[in-house]
């Protein structure tokens, strides 16, 4: 009786062991809930991966743009410099080219007073020697950058064309300019070489010059100003260009 009361025993109930140990939740085994966080992980990891390719990007570019930048400040740096240089060239030029004109007016003068068989340097110092009273070897010892006439040839005789003699010392102009008062009473007269503006305010004060002679005080032009008893006369009406 005990045999098959053992034999025929009934099944084993389950225990709480039993229940965890089941097929579906063994460790082999993944649940739904576990494999979406494994997907949103995957998803994040992607993305990660696809941001530090895109941070890469920006880096490349940044520094293409910081390299594209210092090339473009070089480049304006050396614009600046050419330009500086071009319009140091270009006054360079103009000079050069004044000179240029400024020589052939002078070689188309002497040209014509060749032509006209004069030697204009023999004539000024032939002046100096006979008018102004200057010692022969003094007058042999001046030296002139240049000397001609002004003016064209003229075809019927009549007042004749002023010289202008540029002296290569001063001091030898200014010798020769203080012998003036020996050209008194004459028809000739020495003076300097003055812009066409200077002149005309020279013309100005003359004859103001000479009604102080004539009233007996010592008047005295220098360039475009008039000295009277030394003071530099000034007359808003006369003299605008002194204001």
């Amino acid at each position: 009786m005990k045999k098959a009361q053992s034999a025929s025993s009934p099944a084993k109930s389950e225990t709480p062991s039993s229940k965890r140990l089941r097929p579906a939740d063994s460790p082999g085994t993944t649940s739904p809930a576990g494999k979406d966080i494994a997907d949103i992980l995957e998803s994040i990891d992607k993305r990660l991966s696809s941001f530090d390719a895109r941070l890469s990007l920006v880096e490349i570019l940044h520094r293409e743009f910081k390299c594209l930048r210092e090339s473009l400040e070089f480049s304006q740096q050396q614009v600046e410099t050419l330009a500086a240089e071009n319009a140091t060239l270009r006054e360079s030029v103009k000079c050069l080219t004044e000179n240029v004109t400024q020589l052939n007016r002078e070689n188309k003068k002497n040209k014509r007073n060749k032509a006209a068989g004069e030697d204009a340097e023999a004539t000024v110092k032939s002046f100096i020697k006979n008018h102004l009273k200057l010692p022969e070897d003094t007058v042999k010892n001046i030296v002139f950058d240049r000397v001609h006439r002004l003016g064209p040839i003229r075809a019927t005789a009549g007042r004749p064309r002023p010289i202008v003699a540029k002296f290569g010392h001063f001091k030898q102009k200014e010798h020769v300019k203080s012998r003036g008062r020996e050209l008194k009473g004459t028809d000739f007269s020495v003076n300097d070489q003055f812009p066409k503006e200077i002149l005309e305010r020279r013309r100005v004060l003359f004859p103001i010059r000479r009604g102080f002679i004539q009233k007996g005080s010592r008047a005295v032009i220098a360039v475009d100003r008039l000295y009277v008893d030394g003071q530099l006369h000034r007359d808003p009406d006369i003299t605008p260009w002194l204001y």
